[in-house]
Formats: C-alpha cells, sequence, structure tokens
C-alpha cells in the first residue's frame, strides 16, 4: 500500500511539472500570398519587352516595383538526315535480342512484330549521338499500329514502345 501510494505521488508531482501546450492558430494571414486579380488589358504582373529587346522586365501587381530579367535564348541544333538507323529489338519471353541496321523506309520483323523507319536524324557535330529515328511498329496479324513517333537514342523511355512482349528503341543514326 505504501508502495502505490509513493508512486502516486511520484505521478502527480510529474504531471504538474510540466509546462502548459500553448496552441497558435496557423491561419493568422501572416506572410501568406496573395492572389490578385488584374484587369484584362493590364500591364502589372505581365512581362513586358523593352525598346531596345534586350531584356524584359516583371512587374508587380502589388506594389508596382520591377525586376529585370534576363535575356534567355533557345539552343538550336542543326540536324542532318541520316540514310539509315540502328535499332535493336528484345523478345522479353525468350531473352533474344535483334540487332536491326536498316535503311529508311525499309521493315523489319522482331518476333511477330513490324519495325519501320521512316527518318533518322543526328546533330551535325555529333552524328554518333543523339540521334532519333522516325518509327513505325506495327503487328500484321491484327493489322493494329502499336508504336508511331520519334524515338531518341539518348532517351529511350522518353518516347518508348509499350508492349508486354517486344521492347525496340534506336541506338544511333548510320551515316554511310
Amino acid at each position: 500500500m505504501m508502495r502505490a501510494l509513493a508512486i502516486l505521488a511520484l505521478l502527480t508531482g510529474a504531471a504538474t511539472a510540466q509546462e502548459a501546450i500553448e496552441a497558435a492558430p496557423l491561419d493568422d494571414g501572416v506572410d501568406q500570398p496573395q492572389i490578385i486579380l488584374l484587369p484584362e488589358g493590364s500591364s502589372q504582373g505581365q512581362i513586358v519587352v523593352r525598346e531596345d529587346g534586350s531584356e524584359a522586365v516583371i512587374t508587380s501587381p502589388i506594389d508596382g516595383s520591377s525586376v529585370a530579367v534576363p535575356d534567355v535564348q533557345a539552343n538550336t541544333i542543326q540536324a542532318r538526315s541520316a540514310p539509315g538507323a540502328l535499332l535493336k529489338g528484345l523478345d522479353k519471353v525468350s531473352g533474344e535480342v535483334t540487332d536491326l541496321e536498316m535503311k529508311i523506309g525499309e521493315t523489319a520483323q522482331v518476333g511477330r512484330i513490324a519495325v519501320t523507319v521512316g527518318d533518322c536524324r543526328y546533330p551535325e557535330d555529333n552524328p554518333a549521338g543523339e540521334g532519333y529515328a522516325w518509327v513505325k511498329i506495327e503487328d500484321p496479324s491484327h493489322g493494329t499500329v502499336l508504336f508511331q513517333g520519334w524515338m531518341i537514342a539518348s532517351s529511350p523511355a522518353l518516347n518508348a514502345l509499350d508492349h508486354p512482349r517486344y521492347d525496340v528503341w534506336v541506338i544511333r543514326c548510320t551515316t554511310a
């Protein structure tokens, strides 16, 4: 009995020694972003090109302050068409890998699917890499087009054939 009273006394002392917890509201409105609808035709909050064309300026709709935006140029790459392409095909069930060296307009078989290369382009300054080919992949037994579009050699998953059994991807353009 004495032990129970001693334990009870210790627990009540520990409970009263704790500091009170104060809950503060989260939505007090301070430092919250404001959404302001601008009237149509207003130049505030929009990018405005200066007359000299060198840089753009963004004007704040809240206080009218302006921030200069540096001039951004897109990279332009000169591409050349190649006479053919090198592709790889994989039968996921059997594990068979097929190398396809094809000329433009040619059709080859990978298992039960037909692969046609319509075009292959590569950067002028890098003929060995970064090639991309227009590929059409069909299932002749069902008369359906499984894939039609550009495949990029350096990023095969970017635009890939979605098939349960076969994978086809571009390795590079052939220049000879």
